[in-house]
């Protein structure tokens, strides 16, 4: 690799290029490290430790029941959880098995599940009893053929996890009526697959590992095709970029905090721990900041990472400043900007910094990001990672200038091949450079710097929300004549959703629109602002000017 900018500064011992492939695959990766690590704890979760080697068991032992459902290699299994142990268990065993991963938010309504699970074809799934409900009423137009439920507390063994699943499902009420008929319990499949035997699957770098849904620059929400390759690579460059501040001693500690379903964590948080012997504390539910903080205090952990509104949480927690920070060594945002603000309260409060990176599901995810050893620049997106190139190109795909504003694009080891059966038509620059779609800039030094988003897409609490399907759902409402959806800045979750509708019928209420939207999105897409209008902004054509709307908007917020 030629020499770059960004490479005089990088940490001390950092290499500029990597050995792209340690590992034949993430199957590779995952048996090693549990021979190497087996004693050690890899995952804990509600008070609950899982060795590696407690993983590895239990992970073959899921393989060999998805096996014996006649599931082969390329078959496509749906694995929708929070933060449970659960997880690594299914993600694992899945691999093992030779399937490809289709991870899917658990919050998401119906109709979100039901387009992703049809996209993809997927053949089974495991999910979490709390949301088993929604999959009910979707499941009959799928090709899922196999069902595996889970409750909460399915891996916290004996009294306590029947205590915590009698809870959730009695007390709390938590998990709303479901039948699903030819649903097996997760503990049922793990305890037949222990009586079977595994048969190995060929699997290598250039096989799919996880289909990765994220929304496309049309709105459309598409599946990135991430192999075992792009995940292995990416893990060698995060395990280099963390290196110096890990002990050699294996005693560090992770908060995963972001959802395993979310790339961030499933490949920084996830695939960092597994080889480098690293123990991960997985949160079920960060939202609840009282019993997360009280959860902090129990570890002396290294690395945190989040999104801006969680670090923005935890600040605002009057906990969260007695807490000993003595073995931190930084947090790490992404998905979404780090405030300035956030992130030099952060650095007053722990004493240690909070950086930003960036990346997108389709680059596995990490492109750029922050040093932690104090040659962090505020409002960057940080250097590009090793073996991975950055630039800025024009809209005819020319590379620009230094200083230049344009298209952060990017090619690397870790860049997927291209969406799930899908047209790749734009998605390239002279097929090797990635179109992010956001626009940036690079200084003299090599940090990047994004100076506005995706044209119109919306940020929200770190996923991305694409106009089209908010706009598309609404028209679907028989009182909407026109709608526009729009993202408005906001102080907790960075931007929220705001649409302008021209009512069919005047009876239309804005209690009935929610009630809708309630319906039809998931938490993070319900639009929080709702403006009535007689006519919208439009081209010569008719085509509805989102810009219009949000020039409007600042200059309102100018003003104010």
């Amino acid at each position: 690799m030629k020499e770059f900018p960004w490479f005089k500064n990088y940490p001390a011992g950092t290499p500029h290029e990597i050995h792209l492939y340690d590992y034949n695959s993430l199957v590779d990766l995952f048996d090693k490290s549990c021979t190497k690590y087996k004693d050690r704890v890899a995952f804990t979760n509600m008070g609950k430790d899982m060795t590696y080697g407690e993983v590895d068991t239990l992970a073959r032992d899921f393989a060999a029941y998805l096996q014996s459902l006649g599931l082969k290699k390329g078959d496509r299994i749906a694995i929708q959880m929070p933060n449970l142990l659960q997880f690594p268990v299914a993600f694992f065993g899945a691999l093992r098995a030779g399937l490809i991963v289709v991870n899917t938010n658990p919050l998401y309504t119906p109709r979100e599940m039901e387009h992703q699970f049809k996209d993809a074809e997927v053949s089974a799934i495991v999910i979490v009893a709390n949301f088993a409900c929604n999959l009910e009423k979707i499941v009959a137009n799928t090709s899922i053929k196999h069902i595996i439920v889970t409750e909460l507390g399915d891996m916290l063994g004996g009294f306590k996890g029947t205590l915590v699943n009698m809870v959730v499902k009695h007390i709390k009420k938590m998990v709303p009526p479901f039948s699903l008929p030819s649903m097996v319990p997760f503990k049922a499949a793990l305890k037949k697959g222990k009586g079977l035997k595994l048969t190995p699957v060929p699997v290598t770098n250039k096989d799919i590992a996880v289909l990765q849904y994220t929304g496309g620059t049309t709105g459309i929400s598409k599946g990135a095709q991430l192999s075992h390759g792009n995940i292995v690579a990416h893990n060698s460059m995060i395990v280099e970029w963390f290196k110096p501040y890990m002990s050699a001693t294996g005693n560090d500690i992770i908060i995963t905090a972001i959802p395993m379903y979310h790339i961030f964590a499933l490949t920084v948080n996830g695939m960092l721990m597994f080889s480098t012997g690293v123990k991960s504390v997985l949160i079920t539910n960060p939202r609840d900041m009282k019993g997360f903080v009280k959860e902090l205090g129990k570890h002396k952990f290294t690395i945190i990472t989040g999104v801006n509104t969680l670090f923005n949480g935890l600040l605002n927690n009057p906990d969260f400043k007695n807490l000993d920070f003595s073995s931190l060594k930084g947090a790490v945002g992404g998905g979404m900007a780090v405030q300035d603000v956030v992130a030099k309260r952060w650095e007053e409060v722990t004493g240690k910094p909070l950086v930003e990176g960036y990346g997108l599901s389709e680059t596995s995810p990490v492109l750029c990001c922050n040093p932690l050893h104090g040659k962090h620049r505020l409002g960057t997106i940080g250097l590009p990672m090793p073996s991975t190139e950055v630039a800025i190109f024009d809209d005819n795909g020319n590379q620009l200038p230094l200083g230049e504003t344009g298209e952060i694009c990017a090619r690397g080891p870790q860049v997927m091949s291209g969406y799930w059966r899908k047209d790749n038509e734009g998605v390239f620059f002279h097929n090797e450079w990635f179109r992010t779609g956001d626009i940036g800039k690079m200084d003299e030094d090599g940090y990047f710097k994004i100076v506005d988003r995706k044209k119109d897409m919306i940020k929200v609490s770190g996923f991305n929300v694409f106009p089209n399907e908010i706009e598309n759902v609404i028209a679907g409402h028989p009182k909407v004549l026109e709608v526009a959806a729009i993202g408005v800045p906001d102080s907790k979750s960075g931007e929220v959703i705001k649409v302008f509708i021209v009512k069919k019928e005047q009876s239309l209420s804005e209690a009935e629109l929610k009630q809708f939207f309630h319906e039809n999105f998931t938490n993070y897409k319900i639009p929080k602002h709702i403006e009535f209008r007689t006519e919208l902004p439009k081209t010569n054509v008719g085509k509805i000017l989102r810009r219009a709307l949000k020039e409007e908007q600042a200059q309102k917020a100018t003003v104010n």
